[in-house]
């Protein structure tokens, strides 16, 4: 018995309805190599895979590969949007408050939303996301 095949990429954004682009691939294999990538690093690993592409064009298939559920895009308080390839879950992130880094941080309890609102003023809520501050160790052991 064999394991599953994990997709392509270009499998992945057909799968998805997508347009399958050089540059679409580049950017989704970028995303899903980075570690919580700014749109300026990702349209640098972009170009560095196909060559040319505007940054208009990656921030504009960015929204669509968020809308697919294929990147997941977050944003903290004070920092640019940074986009991430691990979807489909609901974990959380922690943030240095010295060095922007970021970490993914699992769910804290049960299974999504695993938070509860005290008063859910009637959503349905599906979702919770929470971002936890504080400074990282290189960070902390430089103070």
């Amino acid at each position: 018995m064999t394991a599953p095949r994990t997709p392509t990429p270009a499998e992945e954004l057909r799968g998805a309805g997508l347009r399958v682009t050089a540059a679409r691939v580049a950017l989704l294999d970028t995303v899903r190599h980075g570690d919580h990538l700014d749109v300026e690093a990702i349209a640098t690993g972009v170009r560095d895979r196909v060559g040319h592409v505007s940054l208009q064009a990656v921030y504009e298939a960015l929204h669509a590969l968020a809308a697919a559920g294929l990147v997941r895009r977050i944003e903290p308080a004070g920092s640019p949007a940074r986009y991430e390839g691990r979807v489909g879950d609901n974990h959380h992130h922690i943030v240095c408050r010295s060095c922007g880094a970021v970490a993914d941080v699992d769910c804290a309890v049960g299974h999504a939303p695993c938070l509860h609102a005290a008063d859910d003023h009637g959503f349905t809520i599906d979702e919770a996301e929470v971002i936890y501050w504080g400074r990282c160790p290189a960070c902390s052991a430089t103070s």
